[in-house]
């Protein structure tokens, strides 16, 4: 349990109620309590606010599927950092038992079998009677179905639950160029949570429309970079890449193509919302057909037909995340997202000045080439020694070198000098206002000290914006995917503070970082806030980052007027005299 004496965080609470919804399900209760414990944890991930600031102020029973006795039992996990009836639940199902269901095709019941029949309770308790022979003898099971679990709990040793989109984008770019080639395929798409552009994914879903579905599956399981066929049907299969990347491909009929590629897509949670919506128009949505009550398909072999079919727009994939996304579609508010097309300038990039790989004139060309009308090189100060930041008299001196660089271009891009400048520990920035104030952009961040405690790491960015030569605030929680966490930012008070001092705050696109996160993103455009949407390239190809930043901007609704990339030269400029750094 966590403790009282520290404030339990949005996810924390989250991870509460997912663990009670799977220790329930194991249980065998109804499933309209497991579906609202559920529900309840996919609300406060995506809250986009401090769930403490919620409660304080008397609006839990305000968010999606909290209502009075769920609100009861945050404001006790709040107040007293543990909850009774989780500890109750806990009392009669294990806990552990929760990491058995990550072992594929293994659900709750099977979970509930091998721990009131054999008292398994955990992952090694689970493998050791798999190699043992004891699971086969169980009713339900046998030796092939013993194997399985066996090979799945192998697979699940050699990939890690989540993958980063950047890792899992390319390899499915190249799987359905792959199955594209495959004679008789029609049409090939991704799905799940990589077609929401999530940061983080599970397995790679690809979706084949064809008539025939032979072809295709033989073509996808019999490729020679895959370690191990987990499933294969006749319009099904599942595999295990070298890579460890799982895959999952469905075949369906051409004719059925939008009602499988929106159901394949979901979320779980827009999905139950569209199937409400067409109940009530007397109809049936299913991953395989939308249907009139008399029985009869309605043909959709595009998404448009299946929500025009409901009554509604086609909604962008990035959107289905059940955020009111349905509701804006019926009341005709949806948000008109922003496009890569729509990004004008690349305001945070490094050049041989820090750690980048190419020369100011080489960046410029590349930028040039990539269509972009702007560029503030942007590269590290002095104190990230590690990158070989620059001194204030390197700014001065690489000042040159970018007039330089601008007479060679021409008019091909205009070119800024900026700095991503450090914050420091103790919470100054890394040049003085005098050198800040010769700089055309100053994107302020932070790299070190990042376990610093809440009050101690908020106050730094604060003080950071408070800077009147502080343009933009760089990845502001200075995430690392998937392995390092962000700083444990106040983000009620960091929004609050861009929205009163003006500063941008950054999406960050390199896929490691997506940083803002998409439902702060949200927020932020709701208060007025400023975002820029910058690669941090670092190379010519990190430019071809920039599509990950705007899918992240768009599953925070944003449009391409809250973004400063997206002005004309003339009023970004105007914009950034304005702030004082001109």
């Amino acid at each position: 349990m966590i403790s009282a004496m520290s404030e339990m965080t949005n996810q924390q609470v989250a991870a509460t109620f997912r663990l009670i919804a799977d220790l329930l399900e194991i249980k065998g209760e109804v499933i309209y309590k497991i579906l609202a414990y559920r529900k309840a944890a996919d609300s406060l991930e995506n809250l986009g606010q401090s769930i403490h600031t919620v409660w304080q102020e008397g609006r839990l029973t305000q968010v999606d599927g909290v209502g009075k006795a769920i609100a009861e039992k945050i404001e006790e996990l709040l107040t007293t950092g543990k909850l009774g009836f989780l500890e109750k639940l806990s009392s009669e199902v294990p806990p552990s038992l929760v990491d058995v269901l990550q072992v594929p095709d293994l659900g709750p019941k099977k979970a509930a079998l091998f721990w009131k029949q054999l008292g398994i309770a955990s992952l090694p308790e689970l493998e050791a009677a798999a190699r043992a022979g004891k699971l086969r003898d169980l009713p339900g099971m046998g030796e092939k179905s013993e194997s399985r679990i066996l090979a799945g709990i192998e697979a699940l040793s050699r990939r890690s639950t989540r993958i980063p989109i950047g890792r899992a984008w390319p390899f499915a770019q190249e799987l359905m160029n792959f199955l594209r080639a495959v004679p008789g395929v029609q049409a090939v798409g991704m799905g799940g949570s990589l077609r929401r552009m999530r940061a983080m994914v599970g397995d790679v879903d690809v979706l084949v429309a064809a008539e025939d579905s032979i072809p295709v599956i033989t073509a996808f399981t019999g490729r020679p970079d895959v370690a191990r066929v987990l499933g294969k049907g006749e319009t099904k299969a599942s595999v295990e890449f070298t890579h460890g990347i799982q895959a999952q491909v469905w075949v369906h009929p051409p004719a059925h193509w939008g009602t499988a590629l929106q159901y394949a897509t979901g979320s779980k949670d827009h999905n139950v919302r569209l199937r409400e919506l067409a109940q009530k128009r007397g109809l049936s949505l299913s991953e395989h057909s939308l249907t009139r009550s008399d029985g009869s398909e309605i043909f959709c072999a595009d998404e448009q037909a299946v929500y025009a079919a409901l009554g509604l727009p086609w909604i962008p994939p990035e959107l289905r995340e059940d955020r009111g996304e349905v509701q804006a579609a019926l009341a005709g508010t949806l948000p008109r997202l922003i496009e890569v097309k729509d990004i004008q300038a690349e305001l945070h990039a490094h050049t041989t000045w820090s750690d980048g790989k190419l020369s100011v004139v080489e960046l410029g060309r590349a930028a040039a080439a990539r269509g972009l009308n702007l560029l503030a090189i942007s590269d590290h100060t002095h104190s990230l020694g590690v990158v070989r930041g620059m001194t204030p008299e390197d700014v001065r001196r690489q000042r040159a070198e970018i007039q330089a660089a601008q007479a060679e271009l021409g008019d091909a891009i205009r070119l800024l000098q900026g700095a991503e400048v450090e914050i420091l520990a103790d919470g100054s920035l890394d040049y003085p206002d005098e050198v800040l104030a010769e700089l055309d952009i100053v994107t302020a961040s932070l790299h070190s000290s990042l376990r610093q405690p809440r009050e101690k790491i908020t106050e730094r960015l604060l003080g950071a914006m408070r800077n009147p030569h502080v343009d933009v605030i760089g990845h502001p929680t200075g995430r690392l995917l998937p392995n390092r966490e962000g700083a444990d930012l106040d983000m009620d008070a960091v929004l609050a503070a861009a929205r009163d001092s003006g500063v941008a705050l950054e999406i960050n696109a390199h896929p490691a970082r997506l940083d803002l996160e998409d439902v702060y993103a949200r927020r932020a455009v709701g208060m007025g806030i400023r975002l820029a949407i910058n690669t941090d390239a670092h190379s010519q190809s990190d430019l071809e980052l920039l599509h990950f930043g705007v899918a992240t901007a768009r599953r925070g609704w944003v449009e391409a007027q809250d973004v400063l990339n997206t002005w004309d030269e003339e009023k970004l400029i105007s914009w950034l005299s304005a702030r004082g750094s001109n």
